[in-house]
C-alpha cells in the first residue's frame, strides 16, 4: 500500500470508524481525529456533552456516507486493538475560537477546530497555484486558532510533486540530557520555551505539471493542542513577522542611538496600540542582532568600501588608514570608546562665526600613544595642508610629543578646566575653604586683560600671602604657565576663542547621543554621519536667519548698524552689548597725536583699570585729494609720477601694469575747493563675509 495514497480522502467518502488513524511520509507520523464522525458516532443519542464550563447539544450528520475504501480494514497493517478509542469530550470555547475536544482511551487530548464549511478544506480542491493554497490555509488556520508553516517538500525529476503544510507546532521536542553525575551539565543555562507538541495537523497538495495546478489530497484535522483563541493570535509566529519598513525603521532609530524597546514603543504610539504593531519588543531585538550579524566579520572592509565610494563620488573627501600600526581594522579618539572593538574616537573640533562646534575631521585609534596621534595628525595635515594657529588639549604626554612633532607651527595650548579642577585634591582643604584663595586664584588665572608681567607678579604676591611659596604642584603649574595662562596667548589671534576643551566634550556629546558601545565600525559611520548631518542642517538654519533677518538696534550710532551688516546675528549681539558697555559706562579721557597716529584714553566708570587704544585715523592727501591712510610723502600717486619719470629717462615705456593700475585705483580730483573732498567713510563689507561655505563632504575622515 502507497504510504501516501492511503491518506487521500474525500468529504463525501469518509471511513465510518470513530478513531482514523493513517500512515503518513516516511519523514513523520499523522494521526487523523474525523471530529465528524466522532460526533455522528459518541452523539448520536441526543444526551448532552459536557465540556470545560460549558453545555452544549449535538446533533448528528444524517447524510454521512463513509467510503469503505479508505476505511483501516483496508489496512492489513492495522490492528483496531492497538489504536486507543476516541470519545467525544464536549466543545470547548476560547474567546472567539469553537472547537471540539475528543479523548482517546490513552488520555491524549485531540482538538478538532469547528470553523464555518466554506472555510475548512476539502479534500479534491484545486488551486491555480501554491500562492494560493497557501492564503487558504492560513485563512483557515486564523479563524481555527493555530499557525502553520512550510513542511517537506518531494522533487521528482526536477518537479515538485508533494508539497505539505504544517502546523507550526509539529515536529519531535528536542529535550536536553542532563547527567545527574555532571555538575556542568546541571548549570544554570539560557531559559527557553519550546511550542513543539508532535502536532499531526497539516494538509498535502499534489502538482499537476500539465495544468500548473496544486490539487488538495490529505488534510489532517486533529491537533494534539489547545488551539488560541483569536485574541492572541496577534503573538503567533505569522503575525510578528515584520517587513522590511519594519526592518528600516528600527536601523534609522538606531543610527539616533534609539534602541529597540524605544523603537518598538514609538511605532505603538504612530499606528495607535501595541496590538496594530507586528512583533514584539523581542522581535525588535531581533532585529538590530541580525543587522550585527550581516555586517559581521566584514565590518572594517565595508567601512573601506564605502571611503573609497566617497572618494569617487564626493569632491575633496578624504580618508586614510594604516594596515601596518591597526592591522584590518579602520583607525578611531582620545575622548571615549564607542564601538564594539574598543577603539577610540577623535575629533577634531573648532568654533564657526555663530560660535557653534564644526567638526574639522575625525579619526580612530586603537591606543594612546606616541605614534598612534602622530600618525593620526599627520592623516589630518594630509588633508587640511595648513597647520592651525592654536591647538588646545588637556595634559596628554603622548599628545603633547605628538603636536610638537607634526604640528611644530602650531601653538600647543592645555586646558584651563583640567588644571584647576584639580585644585582641591592638590591643596589642603583648610587653605582652600577657609581663605579667599580659591577665589583669588581663579579670578587671576581666568583674567583676559592683564598681561604676562602682571600676572607673574600677583601670582607671585598670592604664593606668597598664603604661605605656599614652595608648594611643588603650584610651582609645577607655573612653570608651564606659557602653555594654560591667556595673558601668554593675547599677541595670538582669536586665542580666546576656545580657552577649555569643553568644546571637545560638546562635540563628543553630539556623536554619543547617536552611537552606541555596541556598535560596528560601520553602524559607527552611519551614526557620525548622522551627527555630521545635523551640525550642517543647524548650520543652515543659522544661516538662513542671519540672511533673512534683521536684529534689534539699542542705540541710533551707526557704527551698530555696520556691526550688524557685517556679522552673524550671534556675534552681532556680544558686540551690540560691547557698544552699549561703551555707550553708558565708558568716556574717552584725553586724545593726542603721536606722529602719524592717534592715541585714546578711554575710562571705564565702574572699572579700577583705564585702557589705552592706539588708532592710525585717515588723513587728508594733497596730492590725492581725499582722506586716505598715507600722507602726500608716501602718496602712491607721487610713487608712480617719480617710476615714470625715471623710466622716460631711461628710455623705457610709463605703461607697466603697476603704473596703470595704481592710476586707476586713486579716485578722480574734484578742482571746487576743500569743501568738495570726500569725506572719510567706514567701508561697507561685502555681503558674503558674513556667511560661510556650508561644510562640505570634504571633512576628511583620518
Amino acid at each position: 500500500m502507497d504510504p501516501i495514497e492511503s491518506s487521500d480522502r474525500t468529504n463525501d467518502n469518509r471511513t465510518t470508524d470513530s478513531d482514523v488513524f493513517v500512515d503518513a511520509p516516511s519523514d513523520f507520523d499523522i494521526n487523523y481525529v474525523d471530529s465528524h464522525n466522532m460526533i455522528q458516532a459518541i452523539s448520536s443519542t441526543g444526551v448532552p456533552c459536557e465540556s470545560v464550563g460549558y453545555s452544549h447539544e449535538i446533533d448528528p450528520d444524517p447524510d454521512h456516507d463513509p467510503d469503505p475504501e479508505h476505511s483501516h480494514e483496508a489496512d492489513p497493517e492495522y490492528s483496531r486493538e492497538s489504536a486507543p478509542v476516541m470519545e467525544f469530550f464536549g466543545v470547548e470555547h476560547r474567546g472567539q475560537i469553537t472547537s471540539n475536544l475528543f479523548l482517546t482511551s490513552d488520555g491524549t487530548k485531540i482538538w478538532t477546530p469547528a470553523v464555518p464549511a466554506s472555510c475548512t478544506p476539502v479534500v479534491g480542491m484545486v488551486f491555480p497555484n501554491w500562492e494560493a493554497v497557501v492564503d487558504m490555509y492560513d485563512s483557515y488556520a486564523d479563524k481555527s486558532g493555530f499557525s502553520t508553516r512550510l513542511g517537506t517538500h518531494r522533487i521528482v525529476n526536477g518537479v515538485t510533486t508533494f508539497r505539505y503544510i504544517l502546523c507550526n507546532r509539529a515536529g519531535k521536542p528536542k529535550l536536553k540530557d542532563y547527567n545527574s553525575m555532571d555538575p556542568e551539565s546541571l548549570s544554570t543555562s539560557r531559559k527557553t520555551r519550546s511550542n513543539i507538541s508532535d502536532c499531526k495537523a497539516c494538509i498535502r497538495t499534489k502538482y499537476d505539471p500539465e495544468t500548473g495546478s496544486y490539487t488538495l489530497r490529505t488534510f489532517v484535522e486533529g491537533h494534539n493542542h489547545e488551539l488560541v483563541s483569536q485574541e492572541f493570535m496577534e503573538f503567533s509566529k505569522k503575525r510578528r513577522k515584520t517587513d522590511f519598513s519594519t526592518h528600516q525603521f528600527v536601523h534609522q532609530l538606531s543610527l539616533n542611538k534609539i534602541g529597540p524597546n524605544v523603537a518598538h514603543k514609538v511605532q505603538s504610539s504612530l499606528k495607535g496600540g501595541e496590538h496594530n504593531v507586528r512583533g514584539t519588543t523581542t522581535d525588535y531585538k531581533n532585529i538590530s542582532r541580525s543587522i550585527r550579524m550581516f555586517i559581521g566579520d566584514r565590518d572594517a572592509q565595508l567601512v573601506l568600501d564605502t571611503f573609497k565610494a566617497r572618494t569617487e563620488n564626493l569632491h575633496n573627501f578624504f580618508f586614510e588608514c594604516s594596515y601596518e600600526a591597526f592591522g584590518d581594522v579602520l583607525a578611531f579618539d582620545a575622548t571615549y570608546r564607542t564601538n564594539k572593538y574598543r577603539m577610540i574616537f577623535v575629533p577634531f573640533t573648532g568654533v564657526d562665526h555663530h560660535k557653534k562646534c564644526v567638526t574639522f575631521g575625525a579619526g580612530m585609534i586603537s591606543d594612546e600613544t606616541i605614534e598612534s596621534y602622530t600618525w593620526l595628525l599627520e592623516s589630518f595635515l594630509k588633508a587640511h595642508v595648513h597647520q592651525p594657529r592654536l591647538v588646545l588639549t588637556d595634559q596628554d604626554d603622548a599628545m603633547r610629543d605628538a603636536i610638537s612633532k607634526v604640528l611644530y607651527n602650531s601653538s600647543h595650548r592645555l586646558c584651563m578646566w583640567h588644571i584647576m579642577k584639580k585644585l582641591p585634591s592638590k591643596i589642603e582643604g583648610d587653605i582652600l575653604n577657609n581663605t579667599k584663595l580659591r577665589q583669588k586664584l581663579h579670578s587671576l588665572v581666568w583674567n583676559l586683560i592683564i598681561d604676562k608681567d602682571t600676572f607673574e607678579s600677583r601670582w607671585l604676591s598670592l604664593m606668597e600671602e598664603h604661605g605656599l611659596s614652595n608648594h611643588g604642584w603650584l610651582n609645577q603649574m607655573y612653570a608651564i604657565r606659557f602653555d594654560w595662562i591667556p595673558s601668554y596667548f593675547r599677541d595670538l589671534p582669536m586665542c580666546c576663542l576656545m580657552k577649555t576643551t569643553s568644546r571637545c566634550e560638546s562635540s563628543n556629546a553630539l556623536f554619543k547621543v547617536n552611537s552606541s558601545i555596541n556598535n560596528t565600525l560601520l553602524q559607527f559611520l552611519m551614526c557620525f554621519d548622522t551627527a555630521i548631518d545635523r551640525q550642517r542642517h543647524k548650520q543652515c538654519q543659522l544661516e538662513f536667519e542671519t540672511n533673512t533677518s534683521t536684529p534689534e538696534f539699542h542705540n541710533p550710532y551707526p557704527i551698530e548698524r555696520h556691526a550688524a551688516s557685517l556679522y552673524t546675528v550671534t556675534i552681532f549681539r556680544e558686540v551690540q552689548k560691547e557698544i552699549d558697555r561703551s555707550v553708558h559706562y565708558c568716556t574717552i579721557g584725553q586724545t593726542r597725536s603721536v606722529g602719524p597716529s592717534k592715541i585714546y584714553t578711554v575710562s571705564h566708570t565702574n572699572r579700577k583699570f583705564q585702557f589705552v587704544n592706539e588708532f592710525e585715523g585717515p588723513r587728508l592727501c594733497k596730492k590725492c585729494n581725499a582722506y586716505v591712510n598715507h600722507d602726500s610723502r608716501n602718496c602712491d600717486k607721487v610713487r608712480a609720477a617719480a617710476a615714470a619719470a625715471a623710466a622716460a629717462a631711461a628710455g623705457v615705456s610709463t605703461s607697466s601694469p603697476g603704473a596703470t593700475v595704481a592710476s586707476a585705483e586713486q579716485p578722480p580730483v574734484r578742482r571746487d575747493g576743500p569743501s568738495s573732498v570726500p569725506r572719510p567713510s567706514i567701508p561697507r563689507p561685502v555681503r558674503n563675509l558674513r556667511r560661510s561655505s556650508r561644510l562640505s563632504d570634504k571633512s576628511p575622515t583620518a
